[in-house]
């Protein structure tokens, strides 16, 4: 199985989960869509220091595809969700067919916070285009589990989902200027 991986905090529990059911996963790193850099940089290594931990194959896609993300997002930032999953499941897709490999899934399964039915949508239409199996457990019940590892193995935590949007949206607050004293306007 080829397991997308967004970073190491939300792999902890499903390679585990992976590892009672006698599957050893190889890891996946596509992520054109966290911003900026060394964000992207700073989940990188916490992806590779969590393989290295549990001794799982990990391959890192080459580049930083960054333009294209935005590019694609750009239009209509409200539903870039639905690319950015589009986007990297079908680069897992490929990547295990490349591979040989019969199946592949995601960590993005754990979040209670993405939508996990398009998702799986997703997954299931995109593995019979490429003639694989979209393996779909629902590891959201180990999500604080998940967080609870990767704070023990002081594995970098992010604060976002990943885009420049979400990174907006979880910081940005619109500053309200005070109303001016009633009969005067503000010069």
């Amino acid at each position: 199985m080829l397991l997308h991986t967004c970073c190491g905090p939300c792999a902890c529990y499903p390679t585990a989960e992976l590892s009672k059911q006698g599957i050893k996963p190889r890891l996946y790193f596509y992520n054109p869509n966290i911003h900026p850099y060394l964000e992207q940089k700073s989940r990188r290594e916490s992806f590779k220091k969590l393989a290295q931990l549990r001794n799982l194959e990990a391959i890192i896609e080459p580049g930083y595809d960054l333009e294209e993300f935005l590019k694609e997002v750009a239009i209509d930032p409200a539903q870039r969700c639905i690319y950015c999953y589009r986007v990297r499941l079908a680069k897992t897709a490929a990547k295990a067919r490349e591979l040989s490999l019969a199946s592949f899934s995601t960590t993005l399964l754990i979040s209670p916070y993405q939508n996990r039915e398009l998702i799986l949508e997703m997954g299931h239409q995109l593995a019979k285009d490429y003639g694989l199996q979209f393996q779909d457990p629902d590891f959201r019940s180990g999500f604080r589990q998940s967080q609870a590892q990767a704070k023990e193995y002081d594995l970098y935590r992010q604060k976002y989902c990943g885009c420049i949007y979400s990174e907006k949206e979880r910081y940005y607050r619109e500053q309200k200027l005070p109303n001016p004293p009633s009969g005067r306007s503000p010069n």
